[in-house]
């Protein structure tokens, strides 16, 4: 049971596989936890409980309207913590360059709740807004831009990669039509010219006919994937040895990006087998927490279905 103090309220934010991540992380009084994707503080209150007075909690996050969350957060927690805005990728590697050490860091890659939560945040395709998307609406490039603004081989390449969308090609010719007369600004325009460039069936098929085209949109904008990427190698440098690593992610490209990472780092010696002895000096890095991704317990999703596409993978530092 969580303290009193830090118990969620109505309107707090649920955290995914929250049993889960305490058990791998395993933060203990005195450790210092790191929170890559602060959010409205839902994992950062479990990570603080565990502290139990003692300890910090640095929490990054490249939305800036995270800001009262986090202040909320600071009143409950009873810990040292402090908030610092901007890119993962470039927050961990200012800490990692300033001899900042760390006994736990979790990433969070989903969509914060209060963000799709938010219409004129643009994430949603299930409510008219701007054509938005920046989670860090300071940027200079919002997904209206890159709709309007990418060529149709361009806006193909992003919906295939990113979304596995099975009509890219078709969705990205029809926005390149419709733009002709006028840009695409608002969320509902670009379902509408989704919708009218699939085929009947797809419309009423697995899910929202736009929800490919919107993920693949949001991680372009957002840049989500190499700044994952060069995020994990600042992660375990700032661990200590003993530190523990968890990633939550939401789809199989973030997943895959974690998986090789972990491997890469979990194996020594890479000299051929008939090598006599080792000449590549390689050490392994980190120790698996779990063999397999960890998924949501049927209870969890009866509760939370938008935890559903979560997957969990956790190391530890040697």
């Amino acid at each position: 049971m969580l303290p009193n103090a830090l118990q969620p309220n109505a309107t707090d934010h649920v955290p995914v596989l929250a049993d889960e991540v305490r058990e791998l992380l395993a933060v203990r009084p005195g450790e210092t936890a790191v929170d890559t994707t602060f959010g409205a503080g839902g994992h950062a209150r479990l990570l603080a409980a565990d502290l139990r007075g003692e300890g910090k909690l640095i929490a990054i996050d490249r939305d800036p309207s995270v800001r009262p969350y986090f202040e909320s957060f600071r009143r409950r927690a009873g810990v040292q913590a402090r908030l610092l805005h901007g890119d993962f990728a470039d927050v961990l590697e200012r800490l990692a360059e300033n001899g900042v050490k760390a006994d736990a860091v979790l990433f969070d890659l989903g969509v914060s709740s209060m963000q799709i939560d938010r219409p004129e945040r643009g994430f949603s395709y299930a409510v008219d807004a701007p054509l938005d998307m920046r989670m860090d609406p300071t940027d200079d490039y919002s997904a209206s831009d890159l709709v309007n603004e990418a060529s149709a081989k361009e806006l193909e390449r992003i919906f295939h990669r990113f979304g596995e969308e099975r009509y890219a090609k078709s969705i990205a010719r029809a926005i390149v039509e419709r733009r002709r007369g006028r840009e695409i600004t608002r969320t509902f325009e670009l379902v509408e010219t989704i919708r009218g460039a699939i085929p009947a069936p797809a419309r009423f098929g697995d899910g929202h006919p736009a929800r490919r085209v919107f993920q693949a949109l949001r991680i372009a904008v957002n840049h989500e994937l190499q700044s994952f990427a060069d995020a994990l190698p600042f992660a375990l440098e700032l661990l200590r040895p003993g530190g523990r690593l968890a990633v939550i992610s939401f789809h199989s490209l973030e997943d895959r990006i974690t998986k090789r990472f972990l491997r890469a780092k979990e194996h020594g010696c890479i000299c051929p087998p008939d090598f006599p002895i080792c000449n590549c000096g390689r050490e392994a890095e980190l120790r698996p927490l779990a063999r397999k991704a960890i998924r949501p317990s049927p209870r969890e999703l009866a509760l939370n279905p938008r935890a559903a596409s979560a997957r969990l993978r956790a190391a530890v530092k040697l």
